[in-house]
């Protein structure tokens, strides 16, 4: 929802970010990008999609790939197959 007759509290999400743990995720997907980039190896149209995702656990030592987007944003997501018992 638009903030319209107050400016927006981007201090306090930040502030909320940290404590929900979202902050340092993010860094670490930023620093997953630069290190390919320092590479050379050409991204375009793709995600660096983490070999353990972050959401589990996992950091940039377990390893990274490329993925298609569609493919690395329906990684455990709503969208992916139901496990079969």
């Amino acid at each position: 929802m638009p903030y319209t007759k107050s400016k927006r509290p981007y201090k306090k999400e930040y502030q909320q970010q940290k404590a929900r743990g979202e902050h340092e995720n993010r860094m670490e997907r930023q620093r997953a990008r630069r290190k390919l980039d320092k590479k050379g190896v050409k991204r375009k149209g793709k995600d660096v999609a983490h070999n353990k995702a972050l959401s589990k656990g996992g950091s940039n030592k377990d390893g990274v790939r490329l993925q298609s987007r569609k493919r690395n944003r329906a990684a455990g997501g709503r969208m992916s197959s139901p496990k079969k018992a």
